[in-house]
């Protein structure tokens, strides 16, 4: 159990950070800092979900492969 949760937020992390990097490639970070007002709040929330998404993209697929490793 220990190194199944090990394996998912290693996977998360790494998900997560690939996630932002596409975002600040895309140039999503800047469009955040330069929005002002209740548009900023939105944005950032925006982009929270897609990285937290990414994290939970990585973090599935490495369970289930290491799932199958495991068989």
């Amino acid at each position: 159990m220990v190194g199944t949760l090990r394996v998912f937020l290693w996977w998360f992390i790494v998900g997560a950070t690939m996630a932002m990097a596409v975002i600040m490639l895309q140039g999503g970070i800047r469009e955040v800092m330069q929005a002002q007002g209740s548009v900023w709040e939105l944005k950032l929330v925006e982009l929270l979900t897609t990285i937290i998404g990414g994290g939970l993209l990585g973090g599935c697929i490495a369970l289930i492969l290491d799932r199958i490793k495991k068989s």
